[in-house]
């Protein structure tokens, strides 16, 4: 396999400044209902990015569950690495990556916590399986084996049933965004990159910025 031979042509679409909308939220939500619409394996998909008290950068790949004026909303384990780094150094980057659209949509930020009402009704509205799940795993930690998750799954379905409660330790951040980026595709390398900044008067600045 010669990997300097992999290459592909984007041509399907074009982005540029009068077919954009001047708030990044729509731009986003036009987006992403395309990316539903036409059905794409876990459109919602987003690669999030954080960095550690020793400056080391990480990524996973996690899915948005909320996108309104408020920002974008995710949930995970507060104690696992992404949650600790999040809780020291409260900024991150998103990143969704629409292969078949050949588009990417970039996303920076502060992050907070959402509320704990917000997390228990995204926790209640989890299937019973994810909801124990949530419980038997340490996110993160070292386990000896798998058969260390599969026992805390035995021991907190015994427990709590059919209603597991949301755990202390899991919950949802959002991210605020000051600046997106939409990346298209587009023929010869020459491709379209708009980027919006939110600027000191409260208002979103459109630029286009060199491929």
């Amino acid at each position: 396999m010669n990997l300097e031979d992999l290459r592909k042509s984007y041509e399907r679409a074009e982005l540029d400044e009068t077919a954009s909308d001047a708030n990044p939220l729509r731009q986003f939500q036009r987006w992403l209902q395309e990316a539903l619409t036409a059905q794409l394996p876990e459109p919602n998909a987003m690669t999030l990015a954080t960095v550690g008290p020793d400056g080391r950068p990480s990524t996973r790949v996690v899915l948005i569950k909320g996108c309104d004026e408020r920002g974008l909303a995710w949930y995970t384990n507060y104690e696992s690495r992404k949650g600790r780094e999040l809780a020291q150094r409260p900024v991150a980057a998103l990143q969704f990556h629409w292969v078949e659209l050949e588009r990417v949509v970039r996303i920076e930020g502060r992050v907070e916590k959402v509320s704990e009402a917000e997390s228990d009704a995204y926790f209640a509205s989890r299937p019973l399986d994810s909801r124990i799940g949530a419980w038997a795993s340490p996110q993160s930690e070292v386990i000896s084996g798998r058969s260390v998750l599969v026992a805390n799954a035995a021991r907190y379905s015994a427990q709590f049933l059919l209603n597991p409660p949301r755990p202390p330790h899991w919950g949802g951040f959002r991210l605020i965004p000051d600046r997106w980026e939409f990346w298209q595709g587009r023929r010869s390398r020459l491709h379209d990159r708009l980027r919006y900044r939110l600027g000191d008067d409260g208002h979103w600045l459109r630029e286009r910025l060199a491929p």
